[in-house]
């Protein structure tokens, strides 16, 4: 596919591990949702340590297991930190591998819940959110222009062109 004509030139022109031009994300064709599941914590009190810092350790944890395992069903997980906020951005092949994770007792999320409430929830001095975006694979769009492999694209992989996810 041509690539529009401000990106022509990229290709000569883009550093290591950038992907010139414009691209979108590349879905399977039995794909039929894309999951986004946005996870993460506040830490409102700094100096209670003992609050904060299991519920921070346990992101990493199940992460590992997560990544052991494909056929729990997650594709990709990006961490971000800014000030008090912590969160991990992650994308899952179903809303079903999502959910049976979440609340499987043998794996590492039910058990941490459990512990964040039982020790930490009262105080208040950590926060604790989550979103998740389940939408359907024909009503994704995502594009890169003169980017490395990141979000969706980084999940699925990247097709040349400005074309939508289908």
């Amino acid at each position: 596919m041509s690539q529009p004509a401000a990106y022509r030139a990229a290709a000569e022109h883009a550093p290591a591990g950038v992907r010139p031009g414009m691209n979108a994300v590349r879905l399977d064709p039995g794909q039929d949702e894309v999951v986004v599941f946005l996870i993460g914590m506040r830490v409102n009190r700094w100096r209670r340590l003992r609050s904060w810092l299991p519920v921070l350790a346990a992101m990493p944890r199940m992460l590992r297991q997560l990544q052991k395992d494909p056929d729990l069903g997650l594709l990709r997980a990006d961490l971000y930190a800014n000030g008090r906020n912590f969160v991990a951005i992650q994308y899952w092949a179903t809303s079903a591998q999502l959910y049976a994770f979440a609340r499987a007792p043998e794996l590492t999320h039910a058990p941490a819940w459990g512990r964040f409430n039982r020790r930490a929830a009262g105080t208040a001095d950590v926060g604790v959110w989550h979103e998740t975006y389940v939408v359907p694979a024909e009503a994704v769009e995502a594009r890169y222009g003169n980017m490395p492999p990141f979000g969706l694209g980084r999940a699925f992989g990247v097709a040349e062109g400005r074309v939508s996810a289908r």
